[in-house]
């Protein structure tokens, strides 16, 4: 097994990364939850046009997933519970919001397809942060 080099091993191990990795990796659910909190309207319109009934139940699960999936990973504390809840959630959405096998346009397919990747690797990164938590002894 290589070994790592002194200084990226110290990049790696330093808290200051660890809580930028995980602000990051939840900043799309973060930043969604509070966009959705100044516009309620708008998460309501949301979630009706994707078929979500009834919305209000809808946006509150949502907005609870999001905000309370993202604080748990970015605190640390429950980091596996918010990966998870963040992980499940994504994989719905993705699912419901970028059916790209059912769009005939090849220009919009592709995109729809794109995005549906990237999700998916989303969902990805939330196991590994899962995982990598875990392995640390966090809650």
């Amino acid at each position: 097994m290589p070994n790592t080099p002194p200084p990226i091993a110290a990049l790696l191990e330093s808290p200051a990364l660890n809580i930028a990795g995980r602000i990051l990796l939840t900043l799309p659910f973060w930043s969604s939850g509070i966009a959705k909190l100044l516009d309620i309207d708008g998460a309501l319109a949301e979630a009706a046009h994707f078929g979500l009934q009834p919305a209000w139940v809808t946006v509150i699960a949502t907005l609870a997933v999001q905000l309370g999936g993202a604080a748990a990973l970015i605190t640390g504390r429950f980091a596996w519970l918010g990966a998870g809840a963040l992980g499940v959630f994504t994989a719905l959405a993705t699912l419901i919001a970028h059916p790209f096998w059912t769009v005939a346009d090849p220009v919009a397919r592709f995109h729809e397809r794109n995005t549906f990747l990237e999700h998916v690797g989303l969902v990805g990164g939330l196991i590994l942060a899962a995982i990598l938590t875990h392995r640390k002894g966090r809650n």
